[in-house]
């Protein structure tokens, strides 16, 4: 024993010995625009395409709507969905023609992971930035996005999306966060995983269907 933590002590001593003694410069010189010349306006029609192009190659399903079509294309992309859930603070127009059962985070309780769990629950929410050059939609906890538990736990999500949201790359995209502070989600297609056989199995992390409504106008 006596050995060992002669050994562990000297190196300690040696790791001591090779830090700096004063504090390490850390460059925050961060890209936070897109490089070159692919510069673009957040509702840039490109910028739309890319999105849609790269969210459908990880099969996910996208439609587009005008903003006063919103309710009916949810409810149309909800189907036959018997409950969904939504945040507590989700506008109230986005299921006003849906027929099912509205569950409200919060209200009056928050739901515990059995009640998102339930078979045939779907959870609609909105999304805090969307990423067009990977495809990914970011979460961090708004009002209309809730907690990271109603987007990782019910097997189908439908994230609405707005054009004004949709950003070129990841810099620009935790430049537009209100608080960098908030836990982040980020999705990037369904939750898929994938075997040394490159088998892919959707829905092991997160949810087994993702419908992204794009909201344009």
């Amino acid at each position: 024993m006596a050995a060992s933590t002669s050994a562990r002590e000297e190196i300690l001593a040696r790791i001591r010995a090779a830090r700096p003694d004063g504090t390490v410069p850390v460059p925050r010189d961060y890209r936070t625009a897109p490089a070159g010349n692919q510069v673009a306006a957040p509702a840039d029609a490109e910028l739309l395409e890319l999105l849609v192009d790269r969210l459908v190659d990880y099969r996910a399903t996208v439609r587009r709507c005008a903003p006063q079509e919103l309710p009916e294309a949810l409810a149309d992309l909800l189907g036959e969905v018997p409950t969904v859930v939504v945040p507590g603070q989700a506008p109230e127009e986005w299921l006003s023609t849906y027929l099912g059962r509205i569950r409200r985070d919060g209200d009056p309780e928050p739901l515990t992971v059995a009640d998102l769990d339930a078979p045939g629950v779907a959870v609609v929410t909105g999304c805090a930035v969307a990423i067009a050059q990977t495809g990914t939609l970011l979460l961090d906890g708004g009002p209309d996005q809730g907690r990271r538990l109603l987007s990782l736990v019910p097997d189908h999500h439908l994230c609405v999306v707005h054009a004004a949201q949709v950003v070129g790359g990841v810099p620009e995209a935790l430049a537009r966060l209100a608080d960098p502070t908030r836990p982040i989600t980020l999705v990037s297609g369904p939750s898929a995983t994938s075997d040394i056989e490159l088998d892919r199995v959707e829905g092991v992390h997160g949810p087994r269907r993702l419908d992204v409504l794009v909201v344009t106008g």
